[in-house]
């Protein structure tokens, strides 16, 4: 099996992935979805913690020599250090937005300038958290050799969002060989496979649709 596969599956194992096409969940958006993901679950298992990390370890490697890591607020914080500790590099994470009080930082730990830094997200959706974080460090003098996630849904404009800021991304899974997994394992039905492909190619017009038919 795959990493990709393996790690989609354990998603779905410990419900860090719920999937409910028929009762959609609500973003705090306002959008109705038929997925909903919180990888801060898998931090509570420490066998599938590691093969995490393991994963995300292989895909660091492909970026060549690399600095330190940089963890997104909130949960790519907890897996970007485990990270830079199997890594046994530096570490550093970045608050959504700068503090109010003390030395108002954005980013916590010490970056070195100039250094180049790999960004660990836990989750891409639209990409605009990570993108947001990666532009925090820039300013703050580091340099970004690209990003990595645990996991993806892989939103079309996403990607574009990614290649527009010229920034690599790689993740060691996606929506697609998740829905692929939860089929295989009667997760869903292939009735609830399609409306989850749907879902994906045009979030806000399935909400939509969802609502006006609710």
């Amino acid at each position: 099996m795959s990493t990709a596969s393996n790690i989609a599956r354990r998603l779905l194992e410990v419900e860090a992935v719920k999937l409910a096409p028929q009762s959609p969940f609500s973003w705090a958006s306002g959008l109705r979805s038929p997925i909903y993901c919180d990888n801060r679950v898998l931090l509570s298992y420490p066998v599938i913690r590691s093969e995490v990390i393991e994963g995300l370890k292989e895909l660091a490697i492909r970026f060549g020599d690399i600095y330190g890591v940089a963890g997104v607020a909130t949960a790519g914080i907890p897996h970007g250090a485990l990270l830079a500790d199997r890594l046994g590099l530096p570490f550093v994470y970045i608050r959504s937005k700068a503090k109010e009080h003390g030395r108002q930082n954005q980013i916590e730990g010490r970056l070195e300038p100039g250094k180049k830094y790999l960004v660990v997200e836990d989750l891409i959706s639209t990409g605009g958290s990570a993108l947001k974080a990666i532009d925090a460090l820039k300013a703050a003098g580091g340099d970004v050799a690209g990003a990595i996630a645990i996991f993806s849904y892989e939103f079309p404009a996403a990607v574009r969002a990614f290649e527009q800021a010229n920034v690599p991304l790689a993740t060691i899974s996606g929506y697609a060989i998740l829905l692929e997994e939860a089929a295989k394992h009667d997760y869903i039905t292939d009735a609830d496979a399609k409306t989850l492909a749907n879902w994906r190619e045009d979030p806000r017009a399935w909400s939509e649709a969802f609502s006006a038919g609710a």
